[in-house]
C-alpha cells in the first residue's frame, strides 16, 4: 500500500516557519500584504479565495479582496491591478481565475508587476522558469509539488516522469521543473493515444487533466510515485484524476485528494508573498 504524500502535514511545518519569520521581521501594521482580485460569483473561485484569506490570517498576513461584479469592465480591473502595483505596502497581487468571458484572462494576470507576482504565472515568471533563472517567483502548484516530494526525500534524478496535462498553471511548468531535477519527462494530455502505455513505464506520474478517474490504477508501475492534481466535485463528492484505491495498491507514494497538492499550492502562494515582503523591508 502506498505511503500518502500528506500535503496538509508538510504545509503545517512550512506555516510554522513562516509565522516565526513574520514575528521576527514585521509589526502588525507592516506585515506581508496579499491583494486578491475576484470577479463574479463563481462558487469555486469564492471558496479558493476564502481558503487563501484564512491562511493569510493564520500566518499573520494582511490581505485585501477586491470583489467585482460579473459585469465589471476590463478597464476597471486593470485600474485596480495598477493601483496594487503602485502601492508600496502591497507585496503580492493575485488574480483569481477563471474570469468572465468578456475579460482578457491572459492580459489581466500579466498586468501584475513581476516582483508582486506571488502566483508565478506572468510571462516574466514563466520565461525565467524556461531559461532556468532562479530570481523570479515560480507557479505555485508546481513549486508546491516539488516541495512535497522533497519533504519525503524522493530523489528525481534519472527517473522517468510522465506529466498528463499541458496547462500553463501546472503541466508545462512542472515538466520544466522536473527536467531541472534531471528527470526524463514525457508530456501527455487527454488526446494522447494509448495513454496507459506511457503511464505504465513512468517512475513518477503527475496528473493535472481535470478528468476524474482518467488514470487507471492498473496502469501504475509498481513502486511509482503518483501526484494527482485533479479536483472535481460531483454530487458533493470530490474526485481526483487517478483511480485512487487501485493506484494506491501499486504505487510507493501517492497524494490524496483532497489534502495532497492543494495545501501545498496555498502555502507556496503565502511563502512567495513573504519573500516579496522581506524584499520590501530590506
Amino acid at each position: 500500500m502506498a505511503t500518502l504524500l500528506d500535503g496538509k502535514a508538510v504545509s503545517a511545518s512550512i506555516q510554522e516557519e513562516i509565522r516565526q519569520t513574520v514575528a521576527r521581521h514585521f509589526l502588525p501594521d507592516n506585515a506581508p500584504r496579499l491583494c486578491v482580485i475576484l470577479v463574479g460569483e463563481n462558487p469555486a473561485s469564492a471558496s479558493y479565495v476564502k481558503t487563501k484569506c484564512r491562511m493569510a490570517e493564520k500566518l499573520g498576513f494582511r490581505h485585501e479582496v477586491y470583489h467585482f461584479d460579473e459585469d465589471v469592465t476590463q478597464a476597471e480591473v486593470e485600474a485596480r491591478i495598477d493601483a496594487c502595483n503602485a502601492d508600496p505596502m502591497c507585496d503580492a497581487v493575485f488574480v483569481q481565475l477563471p474570469l468572465p468571458r468578456h475579460l482578457d484572462a491572459v492580459a489581466l494576470p500579466n498586468r501584475v508587476r513581476a516582483d508582486k507576482d506571488a502566483d508565478g504565472l506572468t510571462r516574466a515568471a514563466m520565461g525565467a522558469l524556461l531559461l532556468g533563472e532562479s530570481n523570479a517567483f515560480q507557479p505555485c502548484t508546481p513549486r508546491g509539488i516539488l516541495r512535497l516530494l522533497d519533504a519525503y526525500q524522493i530523489e528525481l534524478s534519472g527517473l522517468d516522469a510522465v506529466v498528463i496535462g499541458r496547462s500553463n498553471i501546472v503541466g508545462k511548468p512542472v515538466s520544466l521543473m522536473l527536467q531541472r531535477r534531471n528527470a526524463t519527462v514525457t508530456m501527455c494530455h487527454t488526446r494522447t493515444r494509448d495513454l496507459g502505455s506511457h503511464v505504465c513505464r513512468a517512475d513518477v506520474v503527475v496528473v493535472a487533466a481535470g478528468v476524474p478517474g482518467l488514470v487507471k490504477g492498473e496502469w501504475i508501475k509498481p513502486g511509482a510515485v503518483v501526484v494527482d492534481c485533479g479536483f472535481t466535485k460531483i454530487d458533493g463528492q470530490i474526485y481526483g484524476d487517478v483511480e485512487f484505491d487501485a493506484a494506491s495498491a501499486r504505487a510507493s507514494y501517492i497524494t490524496p485528494v483532497p489534502g495532497g497538492v492543494g495545501p501545498m499550492t496555498v502555502i507556496t502562494l503565502m511563502e512567495q508573498t513573504l519573500q516579496s515582503a522581506l524584499k520590501r523591508c530590506g
